[in-house]
């Protein structure tokens, strides 16, 4: 197995965040194909900076998860997960709440599926 980056949305404590969109917090691991999953580093995001003010900014910069081969979270809209896709990163949404759990099941294929995204709570900030 080739490298990966793989980058998950996590709330205040530590479990999977319910909308990549709004998520401050991304827990980002390394997997080199001969070890678990290890924890490279922390992205921390500002308000202005979530997935969210990016997409609806649109201008066409890059957002720091452009740097990784996927991202996990609890749902997603449909455009972030489009633009994302753009810069080769794929998002995927599961009901998993343990980020290493969901790495795993990733992997594996057997990552449980996503939340329903609702959209007019994502336009409010009420994730």
């Amino acid at each position: 197995m080739e490298e990966k980056i793989i980058a998950v949305a996590v709330d205040q404590d530590g479990n999977i965040a319910a909308h990549a969109g709004r998520a401050p917090k991304w827990m980002v691991y390394l997997i080199d194909g001969e070890s678990a999953a290890q924890l490279a580093w922390t992205l921390d995001l500002t308000e202005i900076g979530s997935l969210h003010e990016w997409h609806v900014r649109g201008d066409g910069n890059r957002h720091p998860l452009h740097s990784v081969d996927v991202a996990i979270a609890g749902s997603a809209g449909d455009g972030v997960i489009r633009r994302l896709a753009e810069r080769n990163t794929e998002l995927v949404t599961t009901s998993e709440t343990s980020p290493l759990k969901a790495v795993a099941a990733y992997l594996s294929g057997e990552l449980a599926a996503g939340l329903p995204h609702d959209e007019q709570a994502c336009l409010k900030g009420e994730h």
